[in-house]
């Protein structure tokens, strides 16, 4: 009954970055976890959207956006696990020779997911090149 036909199971838990969790609509369902997760980085970056806004028709969207997550998820916090994982991915995208400085949000979703032990699923894989070690990222 494995045979080449076979379907992967879908994951039950899983870690929404904050451009899947934005495109969520557009994603195949079956390519996502039973219960999607955000984090509270995703969560402070959707407020962070809809303040830098300056349309007021973009600004609607993404409060509506903003407005569903809060309805239905209870994020994921940025725990001291996290803050200890943080700092090994840091490491590790050191240590690929990238700078980590302009994807500390992503590295902080990554942490976040990894001191869980849960896949991140992203529209941005490159965003999390190198830390296959300690996340394991799911393509979407």
């Amino acid at each position: 009954m494995y045979g080449s036909g076979a379907v992967a199971e879908r994951p039950e838990t899983g870690v929404l970055d904050t451009c899947a969790y934005i495109d969520l609509g557009l994603l195949d369902p079956s390519a996502l976890p039973r219960l999607p997760e955000i984090t509270a980085i995703t969560m402070a970056e959707l407020h962070q959207g809809v303040a830098m806004a300056k349309d007021p028709a973009v600004r609607a969207a993404r409060t509506e956006k903003l407005g569903a997550a809060i309805v239905d998820f209870a994020p994921l916090p940025f725990d001291g696990d996290a803050a200890a994982r943080y700092g090994t991915l840091v490491a590790l995208v050191l240590a690929a020779n990238r700078d980590p400085r302009p994807r500390r949000m992503d590295l902080m979703i990554a942490a976040i997911a990894s001191s869980r032990e849960l896949p991140l699923y992203t529209r941005n894989e490159d965003d999390f090149k190198g830390l296959d070690s300690m996340v394991e990222v799911v393509a979407i």
